[in-house]
């Protein structure tokens, strides 16, 4: 059999196949870039017009008071079941940015006395630039370490530990719970940045005892550019978590306009500011595509197109170092060594096949399991082939 009938069979037995159509998506297009930017659910686009038209407009600030003001809960809540949480653990806002800045602190102060902070070496920049600031203004050093050696780095000097679980360059998926133990033994505190794996690979945080984790939602959550990130803190630190930014939004009394700080309970003491509500509601809409679908079915499929894809490209562009793990510890993401890649994906684009680059020369293809095809991997290759 041929791979192109190959592919054409695996997309016919897709159970997921369906679920393309509640996309927007150019039909000739092979958008592999999920993993930086979700293509646009169908949904959305309507759901943004009805809150515009008639919340907005229609209800004016009424409508803060008829479920706008609730919402960082309500959709965290949505969010938690893909990433191994129970309710009331997850808030939506702000960037995942200042969501990691929120947590580094917090973290360092429900585990003070000791002075450092480990940060996976391979880290994604902002992770390492917010480690930094927030280390310079705790009192603590900073000490980057390869993920492979923290359960052996991690000590009685360290107080908190910041890891990705999946690597943004290579894709290779890390162990959440085999870490986090290992962190846990030494007294620290670990914090697990999810943005490549939240939507695309179950995340076990509740089990995992993880104590907290930051993610965004406009990759495989296809929550559109800018969405805001997430929170997660574990129940058992809810009544200790001390966060830095202690705006109005996250105060008990927040329309009490007391001059004095007190925290709201639970998770909304992660609110910071006032809610993005255009932005937080169109992920609203893009989560409705989760309704009949779950983290495992989409992981399934994920892994299934990395290894049609990896017999793709050994057949067709032998010799090609994909520095993607081939087992299965991966997320859905296959990344390849190439000269010169920033021009070789950009021939790519111009081609139909949308991915990405990251220095100094990788190929990065997102395999979001609810749109993307067998064909679409099998392509991806085919163009590859084309520019040796």
């Amino acid at each position: 059999m041929s791979l192109r009938d190959e592919a054409a069979e695996l997309d016919a037995r897709d159970p997921l196949a369906g679920k393309r159509a509640e996309f927007d998506l150019d039909p000739d297009v092979s958008y592999l870039d999920g993993n930086s930017l979700g293509a646009p659910p169908r949904g959305v686009a309507p759901r943004l017009a009805e809150v515009v038209g008639e919340q907005w407009a229609g209800r004016l600030i009424r409508s803060w008071d008829e479920g706008w003001w609730d919402a960082p809960e309500r959709i965290g809540d949505r969010i938690a079941p893909l990433i191994g949480a129970g309710p009331g653990q997850v808030v939506v806002g702000d960037s995942t940015t200042v969501n990691l800045f929120k947590a580094v602190v917090a973290a360092a102060r429900l585990n003070p006395g000791r002075p450092e902070i480990l940060v996976d070496a391979g880290t994604f920049p902002t992770d390492g630039y917010i480690a930094e600031s927030a280390a310079r203004m705790t009192g603590h050093s900073v000490r980057r370490v390869p993920v492979g050696a923290l359960a052996s780095e991690v000590g009685p000097r360290t107080a908190v530990v910041l890891v990705n679980h999946v690597d943004y360059v290579t894709g290779e998926l890390h162990d959440m719970p085999g870490i986090t133990a290992a962190v846990h033994a030494a007294g620290a505190v670990v914090v697990w940045d999810l943005c490549h794996s939240v939507g695309a690979v179950p995340v076990p945080l509740d089990a995992a005892g993880v104590d907290l984790a930051v993610g965004c939602t406009y990759k495989f959550l296809n929550g559109g550019p800018g969405a805001p990130a997430f929170l997660y803190v574990a129940r058992k630190w809810l009544d200790e978590f001390d966060q830095p930014l202690t705006g109005w939004a996250g105060h008990a009394d927040p329309f009490g306009m007391t001059p004095a700080y007190a925290g709201r309970a639970g998770i909304s003491r992660g609110r910071t500011g006032t809610p993005d509500i255009l932005s937080m509601l169109a992920l609203d809409a893009a989560l409705d595509v989760w309704r009949d679908v779950t983290i495992d079915q989409v992981r399934a499929k994920g892994l299934a197109l990395g290894d049609f894809f990896l017999r793709c490209l050994d057949s067709l562009v032998p010799g090609a170092r994909v520095v993607t793990p081939r087992s299965h510890a991966r997320g859905n993401q296959v990344s390849v060594a190439w000269p010169d890649a920033k021009a070789a994906m950009g021939k790519l684009i111009a081609r139909g096949v949308i991915g990405d680059f990251r220095p100094p020369e990788v190929l990065r293809f997102g395999l979001a399991g609810l749109y993307v095809r067998y064909a679409d991997v099998l392509r991806a290759a085919e163009e590859l082939r084309g520019l040796r």
